[in-house]
C-alpha cells in the first residue's frame, strides 16, 4: 500500500527530529502548522540588541550597578524557551554592571510542577552554567516569605531565596494560554515562584472557578481563556504579584515550530509581555481543517502537559471523529501538585475539569512511553487508549473509518490555535 507521509516534530528535550508519519493514500491528508512554523531564528548579535534597547525599563547593566545580589528565574522543563542562549547574555551584563558570578544564583520557577534534576536543568541552562552557579528548584511548599495580598485577595507567598535578592530577572515564553491568555509576563512569578495557596487562589478562586472544584464542576471567569489578555483578571493578578514581589526585567522570548528564538521582548514585565503578545498572535496562529474526520495533534513543546492540546483538537473534529494524540515524552507527564493525579481517586489540590469528549467518538494516546494513569491526566482512563506503534494507530483508525478519510495534522497542537481566534482574521 501506498502512503501519504507528513513529518512532525519530535522529542524537543533529546535533541529534537522531525519524524514521519504515513498515512494511506486513499485518505486526505492536511498538515496544519501554525503561521510561524518557518520562521527565522534569531542570530545572537539580535538577541544581544534586545538587552542594549530594553522595553520601558534600564538596562540590566545599568541596574546591577547599584545592587548586589541577583537572581534569575527561568521556566521550568515544560516549557521549550532555550534559556542558555539567553542567560548567558543575563550574565554578561550582570558582570559589566559590578554583580559577579558570587553573587548570581538561578531558581527554576516550577510553579506547582515537580522538580527538576541535574540533567533537566543541563538541558535548560548548559553545562557551563550549572557547573558554575547555584541552580535551585523553587519550593511551593516552604521557605517562603510573605509580601501580604492582592487587590483580589491572592496570599502572596513566595520564594524566600528570590525575595531576599535585590535585582530579579526572569527568562519565560508566550504561547497560547487555557487561563492566562498567553503565557510569559508576570507567570514567572505568579504560579512561578509561588505556593501552592497563592497559585490555588489566582487560578480558582480570582478565575471564577466554583468553590465545589474538588468536585470538577466549575464556572470560568468570562475574561480568561485561551489568548485573552485585555482585562483577564487571572493575569491582571499575576501583574500585582509580580509587582509586589519587585520583579525589575523579563526577557520574553517567542518560537517556531521547531523551538528556535523568533522573538526576544526584554524590559518591563508588562510592556515587553504585551509586545511579545503582538507577536505571538501570528506565530500560532493556524488555518483549521474544517471538521476532519481524524485530528493528530502532535505535542512537542508541551509533550509532557499533553492535556493541552486535547481542546483544540475536540473543537476541532468531527462529530463522532477520531483524535490522535501523540505524547511523545520519555519523562512522562509532569508532576502537577496543584491539578495532578497521585492515586485512582487521589488529587492534588484541586481536581481540574475535564474537557468533554462527547464530540469524539475515539481519543488514541500514541506514545512510545504509556503510562496507565498519567501524573497530570489527559482523559479519564476509560475515555482514551495508549498506542506504542504507529502501524496500530493506522490499524484502529482504518477499522474506524474504513478507506476513505478526512485527516488534519497539527505538529504543534500544544501551542496552536485557530487564526481567527488570535488575530480576529480568518
Amino acid at each position: 500500500m501506498n502512503f501519504n507521509t507528513v513529518k512532525v516534530p519530535s522529542l524537543f528535550w533529546e535533541g529534537g527530529r522531525e519524524v514521519p508519519i504515513p498515512f494511506p493514500n486513499t485518505w486526505d491528508v492536511s498538515l496544519c502548522p501554525m503561521e510561524g512554523y518557518r520562521d527565522q531564528a534569531l542570530k545572537i548579535q539580535e538577541l544581544r540588541e534586545a538587552f542594549s534597547k530594553p522595553i520601558a525599563s534600564r538596562t540590566i547593566r545599568k541596574l546591577a550597578e547599584e545592587r548586589q545580589e541577583a537572581v534569575i528565574l527561568f521556566d521550568d522543563i515544560t516549557r521549550p524557551t532555550r534559556a542558555k542562549e539567553i542567560v548567558k547574555l543575563i550574565l554578561e551584563e550582570l558582570a559589566l554592571g559590578g554583580i559577579g558570578r558570587d553573587h548570581v544564583r538561578l531558581v527554576a520557577a516550577l510553579g506547582a510542577h515537580g522538580s527538576m534534576n541535574r540533567l533537566d536543568f543541563v538541558k535548560k541552562l548548559g553545562e557551563d552554567i550549572v557547573a558554575h552557579y547555584p541552580v535551585y528548584n523553587h519550593n511551593a511548599f516552604g521557605d517562603l516569605e510573605d509580601l501580604g495580598f492582592t487587590s483580589r485577595g491572592t496570599p502572596v507567598k513566595v520564594n524566600g531565596e528570590v525575595a531576599e535578592c535585590d535585582l530579579k530577572i526572569g527568562v519565560g515564553l508566550v504561547v497560547p494560554h487555557p487561563q492566562a491568555g498567553f503565557g510569559g509576563g508576570s507567570k514567572i512569578v505568579l504560579p512561578g515562584i509561588s505556593s501552592l495557596e497563592t497559585i490555588a487562589f489566582n487560578h480558582w478562586r480570582v478565575g471564577g472557578y466554583a468553590s465545589e472544584a474538588r468536585s470538577g464542576q466549575s464556572r470560568l471567569h468570562p475574561s480568561i481563556g485561551w489568548s485573552k489578555v485585555s482585562g483577564n483578571v487571572i493575569r491582571l493578578d499575576m501583574d500585582e504579584a509580580a509587582q509586589m514581589v519587585g520583579l525589575d526585567v523579563k526577557v520574553d522570548v517567542t518560537v517556531n515550530g521547531l523551538g528556535e528564538t523568533t522573538g526576544i521582548f526584554v524590559g518591563d514585565f508588562r510592556e515587553a509581555f504585551r509586545k511579545a503578545v503582538e507577536k505571538a498572535r501570528r506565530i500560532y496562529g493556524t488555518r483549521m481543517l474544517p471538521e476532519p474526520d481524524i485530528v493528530v495533534a502532535n505535542t512537542y513543546f508541551k509533550a509532557n502537559e499533553a492535556t493541552l492540546a486535547l481542546s483544540m483538537a475536540v473543537e476541532n473534529v468531527k462529530k463522532g471523529g477520531s483524535v490522535v494524540l501523540i505524547a511523545n515524552a520519555p519523562d512522562g507527564q509532569v508532576t502537577h501538585y496543584l491539578y495532578g493525579k497521585f492515586g485512582k481517586r487521589k488529587w492534588g489540590y484541586v481536581r481540574p475539569p475535564s474537557t468533554s469528549l462527547e464530540k469524539v467518538g475515539r481519543l488514541i494516546i500514541f506514545s512510545e512511553y504509556p503510562l496507565k494513569d498519567p501524573f497530570l491526566p489527559i482523559a479519564d482512563p476509560e475515555e482514551m487508549i495508549w498506542i506504542r506503534h504507529w502501524k496500530d494507530v493506522l490499524e484502529e483508525l482504518k477499522n474506524r473509518h474504513g478507506e476513505r478519510a478526512r485527516v488534519a495534522v497539527y505538529p504543534n497542537a500544544d501551542v496552536q490555535r485557530p487564526l481567527e481566534e488570535l488575530t480576529g482574521t480568518s
